[in-house]
C-alpha cells in the first residue's frame, strides 16, 4: 500500500475492486484495453461448405398421362374400321311367304394408316467436368446424375405431348389426349374449327387425325363425344356439375364405348369431390386409392359413394392437363380402344471420351441421349369423350 500512492477515490476503488470498477461515484471508465479479431464461420479462407453427392430435386416431374396408357408392340402401320351399318342400320330383312329374297348390303370399310413418332432428348458434359466431379465437392459420377434426371425429363416430355391442346397439331409429337377426344364442328358459324368456346381452329384440317380429315361429313365417325361449351361466340367457361360428367358417360356408352379411366387436373378433382361431398349419407368412411395400370390417383373417401372413382372409374389426376383458362379438362378413356403403339421401346445411348469415341460428338467430352418411338393410336373414337370449358 506503501508503494501505491492513493491521491484519489478513484486510486482507491482500483486498490480495493479492482480496474473499471463503478461504486456509484461517476466513474465508468477501463484502463483494461482489448482488440479482438475473434474466428468465426465467415471469416475468409477458414470455412468452405460441403454440399454432398446427393441431389434433391425440387420439381414435380410425374408422368402419370403417359403411364395409364396400355404398351402394345407396334405390329403394323394401320388399321381398318367399319364406319357405317349395312343398310346405314334400317330395319329390314322381313320377306313375305314365298317372296323374292332381298338385296344384299354389306357395311362401308376404311383405312386408317399412322406413322411412329421419334421423340429424342440429349444432353452432354465436358471431360473436364466429368474428371473434376470425382475430385472434389461435386456430384460425384456425374453420368449418373445427369442420366437419372434427363430420363424423367424425357418421360414427362412425352407426358406434355399427350396433353397439348387441341389447337396445336401434333406435328413431329406425339398425338395429344385433346385431339382424340376432340370432336369437329358441324355448326356453320365455325366450319374450320371445333363448336367450343375456346377450342377454335383457325385453319381446314387442323384436326385431322393419323389419315383422317375429320372435317369431312363422310368422316363423323371420327368424332369422339366432347362435351364443351355449344355457344362458339363467347368465350365464358361453364361451372362444373355432375349432369356435365353423367351425360359424357351416357354418350360413350350409347356409342358402345365404356371409359376405364377419367384423366384430370388437380383442381378438377377437388372440384368433383366437393360437388360428391354433399351427397354424402352414412357416417362410416373408408379411405380408398384409386390405381389404373399401376399409377395411384388421389386419396378419396368411400362412404356411400365413390370419392376417388366415378360410376367405379377411377380418377387420375396430372399436373399438365390443360384447362381452357378455367379448371382443366376431364378426359374419359376407354383404353381397351387406346393405346400407346411402341415401334421402338426408350432407349439410352453414349458417345465420347468416356467410351473411347470422342470422334463421334467432335470433342473431348460425353453425350447422352434418349430416344422413343411409337405414337398414341385410338382404333375406336366413340369410346373417347371429354368435358372441357369448365370454371
Amino acid at each position: 500500500m506503501a508503494r501505491n500512492y492513493t491521491r484519489t477515490v478513484q486510486d482507491m476503488e482500483r486498490y480495493y475492486y479492482g480496474a473499471g470498477t463503478n461504486m456509484g461515484f461517476g466513474y465508468s471508465g477501463s484502463e483494461l484495453l482489448k482488440a479482438d479479431a475473434p474466428m468465426l464461420s465467415t471469416t475468409a479462407g477458414t470455412y468452405q461448405a460441403i454440399y454432398g453427392r446427393k441431389v434433391w430435386s425440387q420439381l414435380n416431374q410425374e408422368f402419370n398421362a403417359f403411364s395409364i396408357l396400355p404398351k402394345k408392340p407396334w405390329d403394323r402401320s394401320g388399321w381398318r374400321v367399319v364406319t357405317a351399318k349395312a343398310n346405314s342400320g334400317t330395319i329390314h330383312g322381313g320377306i313375305a311367304e314365298n317372296g323374292t329374297l332381298p338385296d344384299t348390303v354389306k357395311p362401308t370399310f376404311q383405312n386408317v394408316a399412322a406413322k411412329p413418332k421419334t421423340i429424342a432428348h440429349s444432353f452432354d458434359m465436358s471431360e473436364v467436368a466429368i474428371f473434376l466431379n470425382d475430385k472434389d465437392d461435386g456430384l460425384g459420377d456425374i453420368r449418373s446424375v445427369l442420366k437419372e434426371e434427363m430420363g424423367k425429363h424425357h418421360a414427362e416430355m412425352i407426358n406434355k405431348m399427350l396433353l397439348q391442346d387441341v389447337d396445336t397439331p401434333a406435328g413431329n409429337n406425339i398425338e395429344s389426349l385433346d385431339r382424340i377426344t376432340a370432336a369437329h364442328s358441324a355448326d356453320a358459324t365455325t366450319t374450320t374449327g371445333m363448336n367450343a368456346s375456346h377450342d377454335n381452329l383457325s385453319v381446314v384440317g387442323d384436326l385431322d387425325i393419323y389419315s383422317i380429315a375429320r372435317n369431312a361429313s363422310a368422316n363423323s365417325w371420327s368424332n369422339a363425344e366432347c362435351s364443351n361449351n355449344v355457344v362458339s361466340n363467347t368465350s365464358t367457361n361453364r361451372v362444373l356439375s355432375l349432369d356435365h360428367i353423367d351425360e359424357l358417360f351416357k354418350r360413350i356408352w350409347e356409342r358402345g364405348g365404356n371409359p376405364k379411366v377419367m384423366l384430370t387436373g388437380y383442381d378438377t378433382l377437388m372440384r368433383i369431390q366437393q360437388l360428391l361431398q354433399s351427397q354424402q349419407r352414412f357416417m362410416e368412411e373408408k379411405r380408398v386409392v384409386p390405381t389404373y395400370n399401376g399409377v395411384k390417383g388421389v386419396p378419396g373417401v368411400e362412404a356411400g359413394f365413390i370419392v376417388a372413382t366415378y360410376n367405379g372409374v377411377p380418377i387420375i389426376p396430372t399436373k399438365d392437363m390443360d384447362d381452357d383458362g378455367g379448371i382443366s379438362k376431364i378426359y374419359m378413356l376407354d383404353t381397351d380402344y387406346l393405346y400407346y403403339s411402341t415401334a421402338k421401346p426408350t432407349q439410352y445411348f453414349e458417345s465420347g471420351i468416356e467410351t473411347g469415341d470422342p470422334f463421334a460428338i467432335n470433342r473431348l467430352g460425353q453425350e447422352g441421349l434418349y430416344r422413343t418411338m411409337g405414337e398414341v393410336w385410338t382404333t375406336f373414337f366413340g369410346g373417347q369423350g371429354s368435358i372441357r370449358d369448365l370454371s
